[in-house]
């Protein structure tokens, strides 16, 4: 039950409606016996910085960061964690001595089904990463952590791959990243031991598109992990793909239950929190068993 006492947490983004993060916080925050209430709040680009100001006047814990908000965030920030400097983007944000500090955990988020489940000399794996916006840049910054030391980003936009490139000026001497036109797929795909899809296609409900074709994904190799950031549907045509040439699939919903997790323990300053929870509240509500 909202009262006059009940703290406000929530999600930015335009559009944010269809946001699932509200559904599994609040059954967490619910589950923990907390008084606080997690809102999804649209916010249009020009609106951001007023809308921020306004979260601190009336105390809003903290909030997560949804597209396009990301990295315009980013200048309404006091200060900035270097994990998410590192990535240039934010996706969580505290409030601490009346000023907001920013961090990202989609990273932990991205990662994590792959440490707990995957066996792996991550050192020789080497990364293909399809799509070079935003979310490749938590991925690329997810394989760096896991020790990958080969990471191909594959894009459509020359120019906006030079920059994405031009943009990782700090990184680990041990650490290949290169960048590859869209039609030069073939020539990579056959070296993938981490296949992942940052690119919102097959996103419902457009479940019928893959970003790659059957024929581009038949040189995937056999045992090869396939991972798709998107949850809805489950599988995607992509992971479809990926699974007839025998390669190991993973959809986005625990990447999205995890970096939620990390949000919450930054927020509430708490170790642990109910992920069990938060992960059967998705699967229910998306009709999974």
């Amino acid at each position: 039950m909202i009262t006059g006492k009940t703290k406000l947490l929530g999600v930015i983004g335009h559009p944010v409606e269809h946001s699932l993060s509200p559904l599994m916080h609040n059954a967490a925050l619910e589950c923990l016996g907390l008084d606080y209430a997690y809102l999804p709040f649209p916010i249009k680009p020009d609106d951001l910085p007023k809308a921020i100001q306004g979260f601190l006047a009336i105390g809003v814990t903290g909030f997560n960061v949804t597209i396009p908000h990301k990295q315009a965030i980013m200048s309404c920030l006091s200060a900035i964690h270097p994990i998410a400097k590192s990535v240039g983007a934010v996706n969580t944000v505290l409030r601490k001595d009346n000023h907001w500090i920013g961090t990202n955990t989609d990273i932990e988020g991205f990662i994590s089904p792959l440490q707990t489940t995957y066996r792996r000399n991550w050192q020789q794996t080497v990364a293909v990463i399809l799509g070079n916006g935003g979310a490749s840049r938590a991925v690329v910054a997810g394989c760096i952590q896991l020790g990958c030391t080969q990471v191909h980003v594959i894009g459509r936009n020359e120019e906006k791959l030079k920059e994405f490139r031009n943009s990782w000026d700090n990184l680990p001497p041990e650490v290949n990243l290169q960048i590859h036109k869209w039609e030069e797929v073939s020539r990579i795909i056959y070296q993938a031991h981490l296949l992942v899809n940052t690119t919102p296609m097959g996103m419902h409900p457009n479940v019928d598109v893959s970003p790659l074709s059957a024929e581009e994904m038949r040189d995937l190799p056999r045992g090869a992990i396939a991972y798709d950031l998107i949850y809805n549907p489950s599988p995607t045509r992509f992971l479809q793909l990926a699974r007839q040439q025998g390669a190991i699939a993973i959809d986005g919903l625990e990447m999205l239950v995890q970096q939620g997790a990390s949000a919450l323990r930054i927020w509430l300053d708490l170790e642990a929190v109910p992920v069990d929870i938060m992960r059967q509240t998705l699967r229910n509500h998306l009709g999974w068993r």
